[in-house]
This record gives structure tokens, C-alpha cells and sequence, in this order.
């Protein structure tokens, strides 16, 4: 992709059926019903980022949400950039930008599940801990097959923080 100026919003409901797409092509991401997009998109808009180039292209999207019973703690849900904007650092500015949000004044810890194969989103979140000057801690969050009967790989809990700092804009 030529340099593109993007541009990091709230999504919304009209976001919904992109969203879809943009995860389903991006493997080894876990697709989810539009319906849960939709949702996504609009119920949980203030802790989930759109991407847009300048000439419109959905090129990014986070999805995540403060936990009901640790406010202090911002799960991250999904993370999809599309190929055209990777080795940018888009990732990274998304998340990021959500924690300047004043929905994650209070945050203090960043949550993630990763299943031990997906490379990428290692590597994006030990380098946000690193950038935020917090440890990276992790467990077994569902179990392949105590949780998903053998047919969907172990999800790694991914617990970083405490955040002192903001990462730094690039």
C-alpha cells in the first residue's frame, strides 16, 4: 500500500459487516457471527478502534472491553490489521489509542488471550509491555481440551502490567 494517512475512530454498527470480513482475512484469527461484529462495533465502541485509510479502506479493527469484575483492566479481544497496512506499526497505534481513551483513565493492567502459534500478536504484546515499562505474565486461560474438547488450540492468558506510562506515539 502507498503511504496512506490513517486515520484511528470509535466503530459503529455500520462497521459491523467489515469487521467480519477484515477478521475473516486474517488469519489464525477465530471468525465470529456478524451479528457478534455488530456488537462489537457498537456496544462495545469505546474500547474498540476502526482503521481507515484516507480513501475509506476498513484496514484495521481492536476489539475489547473493560472486565465487569476488574475495572482496572482493559481485555483485549481481537487484534486485525489487513494486509495492505501491516509494517506500519498499526497494531501497536491502535492499541495504544485506546488507552488514551477516557474509558481506560483507570487502567492499569492489558489482558489478551493468544494461542501459542499466533506470532504476531506475541510479539505486538511483549513489545507493548516492554514500551509501557510493565511485566508480561502468562497462564493457560481455556485449555484445548478441557475448554474446546480437543478441537481449537489452548488459549494463553496474557497479563501485562501494572502500566505506569503511556506507550509512546509513533
Amino acid at each position: 500500500m502507498t503511504a496512506q494517512k490513517i486515520s484511528l475512530t470509535k466503530p459503529s454498527a455500520t462497521d459491523g459487516m467489515a469487521v467480519n470480513q477484515l477478521i475473516a482475512s486474517c488469519p489464525p484469527l477465530d471468525t465470529n457471527s456478524v451479528y457478534c461484529n455488530l456488537l462489537q462495533a457498537s456496544h462495545f465502541n469505546e474500547t474498540s478502534v476502526a482503521a481507515r485509510t484516507d480513501s475509506g479502506e476498513f484496514v484495521g479493527f481492536v476489539s475489547g472491553y473493560i472486565q465487569p469484575n476488574a475495572t482496572n483492566t482493559l481485555f483485549v479481544w481481537q487484534v486485525a490489521v489487513s494486509d495492505s497496512a501491516r509494517g506500519q506499526g498499526l497494531a501497536k497505534k491502535m492499541v495504544s489509542s485506546l488507552l488514551e481513551r477516557p474509558i481506560c483513565t483507570d487502567v492499569r493492567y492489558i489482558e489478551t488471550s493468544i494461542t501459542a502459534s499466533n506470532q504476531g500478536s506475541w510479539a505486538l504484546f511483549r513489545r507493548l509491555a516492554k514500551e509501557l515499562g510493565a511485566s508480561l505474565e502468562e497462564s493457560i486461560m481455556f485449555d484445548k481440551q478441557t475448554h474446546f474438547s480437543g478441537q481449537h488450540d489452548t488459549e494463553h492468558l496474557v497479563r501485562i502490567g501494572p502500566i505506569s506510562q503511556k506507550v509512546a506515539k509513533s
